[in-house]
């Protein structure tokens, strides 16, 4: 490698704490890799997050192997404790720039004015307790446009597009057809998704109760449609018979041929409607999340409802269920979307790359975006 090359070598540092986020960047760093920069991942424990990475063969270091408690003291806790395991790695790697969605990243990066950015998909009020620690020491807050970042509006780069779509898009993500067979799965079959709603932002918040999980389990197996349940934690014995093992690789596959999806998971919700499926999201966070509510109410590809009306969910069910154009009807609606939204790992690759460059192109002219397409 001569020098003029080396010049151009740098090193980036990312932190996930959520499967998501990785998946978001994941096509981005393999992109950073063959293009010769150096990339040092960090995670902690959380779900498949590991399981993702290790399958994808990428190096990697779990700086917190044992997944923290729910209280906000066991969250304080975890945060010290990961900043004391990142510090030596930033000493040793001498990142160029860091990125993730943990205040740690922006505490240590502004402290050892480290070029640092946020990454996000909520809103400012979704994710308050995170933004006090996080958007006044971050350098820049990366999402997609619909986002409201609160009083850090200036440190926002906006993309038009979403997160899910960094890992959804048709040019990154293609179904396999094979995926039926190996999990033994009909044509016709609804996807029920139960978070664990243990994040910082969660405390309180409402989901998917075993009463309305029975009602809408009963609903769908009237219309003759098979059930299967994917949940983040345990569940009842009586719905093991419903339980649908998935292997983290094969999720979005087996997700990408429901007839339809019921959640109390906002994440999946959205990557439902990247693909096309219908979904219906049963929860406190229904009508908070600018994501959700343009794919809502702009592209009509999932459907928020909160707890507190029941009634509502099993109309919605029934109506979705009914509807014998259902599955051409969101297609046209998901390439209705996809046609006005950018490739986001290839707009993430340039502004990475010639970061901060690239933010200062994009705050001039967001327009320029438009050229991932």
């Amino acid at each position: 490698m001569d020098s003029k090359k080396d010049s151009n070598v740098k090193k980036f540092l990312f932190y996930f704490g959520h499967p998501a986020q990785y998946l978001f960047l994941r096509a981005a760093i393999k992109n950073l890799l063959v293009q010769g920069h150096q990339v040092t991942i960090l995670i902690k424990t959380k779900d498949v997050l590991e399981d993702l990475i290790k399958n994808d063969g990428l190096a990697y270091q779990n700086i917190l192997q044992v997944q923290r408690g729910k209280s906000r003291f066991a969250i304080l806790i975890s945060l010290f404790k990961r900043m004391m395991t990142i510090l030596p790695v930033i000493f040793k790697f001498k990142p160029d720039l860091m990125v993730g969605s943990d205040a740690t990243i922006a505490i240590i990066g502004y402290f050892l004015q480290i070029k640092r950015i946020m990454i996000t998909e909520d809103d400012y009020e979704v994710i308050k307790q995170l933004a006090y620690i996080t958007f006044p020491f971050t350098e820049t807050i990366l999402c997609p446009a619909v986002c409201w970042v609160g009083p850090d509006n200036k440190k926002k780069v906006g993309y038009n597009g979403y997160m899910k779509l960094g890992y959804l898009h048709p040019d990154v993500f293609q179904s396999n057809p094979k995926i039926l067979e190996k999990y033994n799965l009909s044509d016709q079959f609804v996807l029920i998704r139960l978070a664990r709603l243990t994040a910082h932002h969660d405390f309180g918040v409402k989901g998917i109760s075993l009463l309305v999980l029975d009602e809408i389990i009963k609903k769908c197996e009237e219309k003759g449609l098979n059930v299967h349940i994917s949940s983040e934690g345990e569940i009842e014995n009586k719905y093991k018979g419903y339980q649908l093992p998935i292997e983290p690789t094969d999720m979005h596959h087996v997700l990408s041929f429901a007839s339809m999806l019921i959640s109390d998971s906002q994440s999946m919700s959205v990557e439902a409607a990247m693909l096309g499926v219908p979904s219906i999201r049963f929860s406190d966070f229904a009508g908070r999340i600018s994501v959700l509510e343009e794919l809502e109410f702009k592209y009509k590809l999932t459907f928020g409802i909160k707890p507190s009306n029941q009634l509502k969910l099993y109309n919605k069910i029934d109506e979705l269920l009914e509807d014998a154009h259902l599955k051409m009807t969101f297609a046209y609606r998901q390439k209705k979307m996809l046609d006005d939204k950018i490739n986001v790992t290839s707009f993430l690759t340039w502004f990475l790359q010639d970061y901060p460059e690239s933010k200062n192109k994009m705050q001039k002219n967001p327009s320029f975006q438009l050229t991932f397409k």
